[in-house]
């Protein structure tokens, strides 16, 4: 447990909603934004409005960008063939084709399924994307899309998937994992339902990639626990993403692992 950054003998699980340090119960000030240091809560809160907020998420805008144009033009000229070389298919990746474990995750299967997956990945993006940075973003994104795929291999090592579902799902561990950090109740949120709801749908309905859904949702709480537990000073900010990096390198290699062990059959 981490211990107070002004009394090092004390243990606390709370951190100042500002700067992230961890304090005690004698060095927090409670604030309209959460728990602050006695530094921080001599400070004038920089209030963010809905208003503000709507043109921080950036790279969110760019993935679902890239998705939508990946969608379009896969399919043009009607032969389908760039879509096939880019989806994620086991032997294809045997096979030294390693692309495929990204590339597969801004294809959608169809009109519905891109779009379901647009709307979620906007929803979460605007949660997630102003409250930790593009950066940390981005490399939660990674870390979530390669851990699907990693989950693709394992449980469907012959089936032909795409989707961004995958990194979808590790952005609502995530999500998850930073509302309890912050002392909020993801089930009274409704981030808990939600995350319930889409797990009952993807081992109830045909078609849907289970390796790919836990997958993401294992590696997006995963880096989520680590953004979380590495930047809660600032000089830690590139061990965090660093720590992404290193749960990024190790869904690749697992992946790698799986396909030279399954091509051995």
């Amino acid at each position: 447990m981490a211990t107070c950054y002004r009394h090092p003998q004390r243990e606390t699980g709370v951190s100042c909603s500002n700067c992230g340090r961890a304090i005690c119960t004698d060095c927090m000030t409670t604030t309209p934004v959460g728990m602050r240091c006695p530094e921080c809560s001599r400070q004038r809160t920089q209030v963010h409005t809905m208003r503000s907020m709507t043109t921080d998420p950036i790279a969110t805008y760019v993935i679902i960008a890239i998705c939508v144009l990946a969608y379009f033009g896969s399919r043009a000229g009607g032969t389908g063939r760039a879509f096939n070389e880019l989806l994620l298919y086991g032997p294809a990746v045997a096979d030294g084709e390693y692309w495929r474990l990204v590339t597969s995750g801004f294809l959608h299967a169809g009109l519905l399924h891109l779009l379901f997956n647009m709307y979620v990945l906007y929803w979460l993006g605007r949660m997630i994307e102003p409250a930790i940075g593009t950066a940390r973003f981005l490399a939660l994104y990674g870390t979530a899309l390669l851990a699907g795929s990693l989950g693709v291999l394992l449980l469907s090592f012959d089936s032909r998937t795409v989707g961004a579902s995958g990194a979808v799902f590790g952005l609502m561990a995530a999500a998850f994992v930073m509302q309890r950090s912050r002392g909020i109740d993801p089930m009274a949120s409704g981030l808990g339902p939600v995350i319930l709801l889409n797990l009952g749908i993807t081992f109830l309905l045909p078609g849907i990639s289970i390796g790919g859904h836990l997958g993401g949702l294992i590696g997006g709480a995963a880096a989520a626990l680590a953004l979380e537990n590495l930047s809660a000073r600032r000089s830690s900010q590139w061990a965090a993403l660093l720590a992404c990096l290193g749960l990024s390198v190790l869904a690749v290699a697992g992946s790698l692992a799986v396909a030279n062990a399954q091509s051995g059959f």
